[in-house]
């Protein structure tokens, strides 16, 4: 079974529990184990969260502007879940890039691989405190998914956030399965 969705959604900050609200949706119709369906709905959060918060040019975009917005892609397909995150604010910092180090990055065409998510060894990303307000939502993805990979989109600018995580699935049969 695969099952796919994308969202373009405002960098608002009620557009972050609509993403969430889908992909929960998904996955409960699918018959994924609640345990994992949670997870990767608070991995998403953050990433919805970080590119509300992060993902524009500075300024209070209009109605329709490119950096007032953001996507949300989900795949549910055989027992993977891969989610990604776009935004088109400033990025990553460049110096962090893995593309520029020479490692083979395994990202999609267009997306310059970042050293936050792939456990390079020296990366230079500041851990934050356990008691700081901001700056753990990327520690909390790379912990609740399998594999992530942080990058930028070379060609029109801005952060993607790529993970994925292995489905346990639930001892009922599924909506799509009766």
């Amino acid at each position: 079974m695969s099952i796919w969705w994308s969202l373009h959604l405002r960098r608002e900050a009620a557009s972050v529990p609509l993403a969430r609200r889908l992909l929960m949706g998904t996955m409960e119709t699918a018959g994924v184990d609640p345990d994992v369906s949670y997870e990767l709905s608070v991995a998403l959060t953050e990433a919805c969260a970080n590119a509300v918060e992060h993902g524009g040019a500075g300024a209070a975009p209009g109605p329709g502007a490119a950096a007032g917005a953001y996507r949300v892609t989900a795949y549910l397909d055989g027992e993977t879940c891969r989610i990604e995150v776009a935004d088109s604010g400033p990025g990553f910092p460049r110096a962090e890039t893995r593309a520029e180090a020479g490692a083979d990055t395994g990202a999609a065409p267009g997306v310059e691989s970042g050293s936050r998510g792939g456990g390079r060894p020296g990366a230079a990303r500041p851990v934050a405190p356990s008691d700081a307000e901001h700056g753990r939502g990327l520690r909390l993805i790379e912990e609740l998914a399998d594999h992530v990979q942080f990058g930028n989109r070379s060609a029109r600018g801005g952060a993607v956030v790529s993970f994925d995580k292995i489905l346990k699935w639930k001892d009922t049969p599924s909506l799509l399965m009766a």
